[in-house]
């Protein structure tokens, strides 16, 4: 069975980039907003706990799991393809 690269990526970057988004939004609801530096802000840059920082999150989520979705559905189909051959 193979992964359609483009659909897996495109829901990989959604998931990312919502859950990201929807994170910070509730850490904003439970503790305010904070400016300090987090792993993630160190990783994705501007972002931060805050409203803009949410949206910032958001692309750079998008984006980050784009690639990586895009990355392992291609890896997938590759070492699935080399396993039909071996069968």
């Amino acid at each position: 069975m193979r992964l359609n690269v483009r659909a897996f990526a495109l829901t990989c970057g959604i998931v990312w980039g919502v859950g990201l988004f929807a994170l910070t939004w509730w850490v904003i609801a439970f503790d305010g907003v904070t400016h300090e530096a987090t792993f993630l802000g160190r990783l994705y840059r501007g972002y931060s706990i805050s409203p803009v920082g949410s949206l910032v999150g958001l692309v750079w989520g998008f984006f980050d799991a784009l690639i990586g979705g895009a990355i392992t559905a291609w890896l997938y189909n590759l070492i699935a393809s080399r396993s039909e051959r071996k069968d």
